[in-house]
């Protein structure tokens, strides 16, 4: 079967008006220099006021073309005494920023979501091969910048903080750089994502102050103002899964609510992505709030979104926060329909670690059964797709394997669910060839 292939973005393209425009400069010097020289040449075969006319009119053209090329002629001298070298620009990285920016938009879509995943599997080492030998200038920032939007959502689906890390750091160094403190913005929100992946949330919460510190005015403020929100209230879910029962988890709980609310509204324009993305996330509160129903308030209009944008992942991802609700209000066989219809989606668009996470709800729910062996199967299976050890994991697994005393519940908290992919909506948006300088 053939995968279909995604469909170019709609985004504004840069102005390449500006580029004709200096290539009808280059033509018009030249047109002037050869002008000048003919004149010149004729000038000095003829006497008398011939000639003084004719050196007259080549004095003016002369200085016309000194005028008109005297802003070129100061950078280049400029460069020449610094020793720069002016590379070509790079063709190349601009068609892999084009591709890799595509294949993106349809990684975790109904739009050739299991085609995208194979080809960043295939292609993750080449782009990153990309990043370390293109040299960061003014003409190439931007292209760079979009190869790392892509990995990101990579990196962030394969739960790999560690090269989500390393992407910071170089998009912090292309915005050193090239002087782009929108760049520099992003870069620190990126490490937050990663630091917070790792578990080191004091990391995480001084990378989102760092962003704060040097955030623009450009278009993309919106977005990454929104992010940054997201990432905060994530944090806050990591401090209330440390926080042992009591004020400090509620006051955390509560705090996360407060800055998904403020997410909502800094939210930028209509997108579908990062609605369901919101959705999810209050959702996910709820849970922590033992709140199923109004967890289920978020999760309805999260699925209708997500359906109506093709957002294959984020459906999956909602389905599978319906049977954790559905879990809570002791309808286990209606949990384990909808961590089946989740796997499943997760399975469509080749999305390992969502159904892996199913996988593990289904097994745990048939250690809470008492159903060892089919339980043993399921965990398996979630534990060969896992990038990543997961002690929930190595509990149940252990549980059904030695016929231990059996856990209640199959996931005490949603801590683990937390939404990722909102990383795609936003940068998806965000559209560094249009970025404000």
């Amino acid at each position: 079967m053939t995968a279909e292939e995604p469909k170019p973005d709609e985004r504004p393209r840069p102005n390449r008006s500006r580029g004709w425009f200096f290539g009808i400069s280059a033509l018009a010097s030249g047109l002037l220099s050869g002008l000048a020289s003919e004149r010149l040449s004729q000038s000095l075969d003829s006497g008398g006021w011939v000639r003084v006319a004719g050196l007259s009119l080549t004095i003016v053209f002369f200085l016309v073309w000194a005028v008109y090329n005297a802003p070129t002629l100061l950078r280049a001298y400029r460069r020449w005494r610094r020793g720069d070298v002016v590379p070509m620009a790079a063709p190349e990285l601009h068609a892999a920023a084009e591709e890799a920016e595509q294949w993106m938009i349809a990684l975790g879509s109904d739009a050739g979501g299991m085609a995208a995943a194979e080809w960043y599997s295939v292609n993750e080492p080449w782009l990153r091969e990309l990043l370390l030998t293109e040299k960061a200038r003014d003409d190439t920032a931007d292209d760079l910048a979009r190869i790392c939007d892509a990995l990101e959502v990579w990196y962030v689906r394969r739960s790999e903080p560690g090269a989500l890390l390393e992407l910071s750091e170089f998009l912090n160094a292309v915005a050193d750089g090239c002087g782009r403190r929108d760049l520099a913005e992003l870069a620190a929100v990126r490490a937050a994502t990663a630091y917070r992946m790792m578990g080191d949330s004091e990391a995480a919460s001084t990378r989102l102050g760092i962003s704060d510190n040097v955030a623009t005015h450009s278009r993309t403020a919106a977005a990454l103002t929104t992010r940054r929100q997201v990432e905060r209230a994530l944090l806050h879910l990591a401090r209330a899964e440390q926080a042992p029962a009591g004020n400090d988890r509620v006051e955390a709980v509560l705090n996360a609510r407060d800055r998904l609310d403020d997410a909502r509204l800094s939210r930028p324009g209509p997108d579908l992505a990062a609605e369901v993305a919101i959705f999810i996330n209050l959702a996910v509160v709820h849970l922590y709030q033992q709140d199923a129903e109004g967890a289920l308030d978020q999760l309805r209009p999260a699925v209708a979104r997500a359906t109506a944008a093709g957002d294959v992942s984020g459906q999956a991802h909602a389905l599978e926060l319906t049977g954790v609700a559905a879990w809570m209000q002791r309808s286990p066989h209606e949990a384990k329909r909808w961590w089946e219809h989740a796997a499943h989606l997760y399975a469509e668009i080749d999305e390992r670690e969502g159904r892996a996470r199913c996988l593990q709800h289904l097994g745990s729910a048939e250690v809470a059964a008492g159903h060892l062996q089919p339980a043993v199967e399921l965990l398996e299976q979630s534990a060969l797709l896992r990038t990543s050890e997961s002690e929930l994991l190595t509990k149940y697994l252990e549980a059904a394997r030695e016929t231990a005393q059996l856990p209640v519940v199959p996931d005490d908290t949603p801590r683990h669910l937390a939404v990722n992919w909102l990383t795609r909506s936003l940068n998806r948006l965000r559209g560094h060839l249009t970025l404000d300088r």
